[in-house]
């Protein structure tokens, strides 16, 4: 019989990864070489991602979730792997991304700071900078925040991209982030650009709108391919993804309504080049 080793969870994020990865499979009854021939792996590779010797990939992680089950539920191994790969991430975000990576339509509000859709690498680095000041991350950190940003910009570059709106409250757009005006400049533009896409749709929620805003914060509403709808609510402590109907529904009528209230594309477009052109 061979040896079987024993795991300590504790040792480091992916060995906790391995070791239930291990416990899964044996609840199962299915032998190392029986599940690494379903997953398209060699039994070794299933060794060392189950002993924590290497670190799973997306795509081995994917597979597992699709052959168990699990995937979009809060026990997948995606979104483990996420979380030990960008950090400690507010709840439920991890597992919002990787339903964003899925989604047909993105629906995104925000406030005050322009949504990592639609950062530039420079805006994104200007926010990094000033945590890193702030004490909050560390350089390393900031570096990782920033791949991950790229990572996840990427992944809306599909062959069929999804529809995104788009409404910013107009804060995001008159709040100078960076000692660099270029940096402004530059951040300005590729909202503009954004704006031009065939697959997007760009608002300003003006100041003047006041109390008829419906948002404060944060929200996120994605249409998935089979039409469901999810959404993510996001403050500076915490996240929360919502697939209950009968509380995503009234934010989806909200968003409408903000989208009614808003500029129209021509005005905020209008909006952000006399800003432009009154910005050193």
């Amino acid at each position: 019989m061979a040896n079987i080793k024993d795991l300590n969870p504790d040792e480091s994020p992916q060995a906790a990864l391995g070791a239930r990865l291990r416990q899964k499979r044996l609840d199962l009854g299915l032998k190392q070489k029986e599940l690494a021939r379903k997953l398209g792996y060699s039994p070794t590779q299933l060794s060392h991602t189950e002993t924590g010797r290497k670190m799973a990939t997306l795509r081995f992680v994917k597979k597992v979730d699709s052959h168990f089950g699990l995937a979009d539920t809060s026990e997948s191994f995606e979104r483990e792997w996420r979380e030990i790969k960008f950090g400690a991430l507010l709840e439920g975000f991890p597992e919002y991304l990787g339903l964003e990576e899925r989604a047909s339509e993105i629906r995104l509000f925000e406030v005050g700071v322009i949504p990592g859709q639609l950062q530039t690498r420079g805006y994104a680095q200007a926010l990094a900078d000033a945590a890193v000041e702030r004490g909050e991350i560390t350089p390393e950190k900031a570096a990782e925040r920033i791949d991950h940003l790229i990572r996840r910009q990427n992944a809306l570059n599909r062959t069929t991209p999804p529809l995104i709106c788009a409404v910013l409250d107009e804060s995001c757009i008159r709040r100078p982030v960076g000692d660099d005006p270029k940096i402004m400049q530059d951040q300005l533009a590729h909202l503009i650009r954004f704006a031009r896409l065939p697959h997007t749709s760009f608002q300003i929620a003006p100041y003047s709108m006041g109390a008829r805003r419906p948002f404060d914060r944060l929200v996120s509403l994605l249409t998935l391919p089979d039409r469901s709808v999810v959404s993510y609510v996001e403050s500076q402590a915490q996240g929360q993804l919502d697939r209950e109907l009968s509380s995503v529904l009234p934010r989806v009528r909200n968003y409408h309504l903000l989208q009614t209230e808003s500029a129209s594309q021509a005005e905020s477009v209008a909006m952000i080049e006399q800003l432009r052109k009154g910005t050193p």
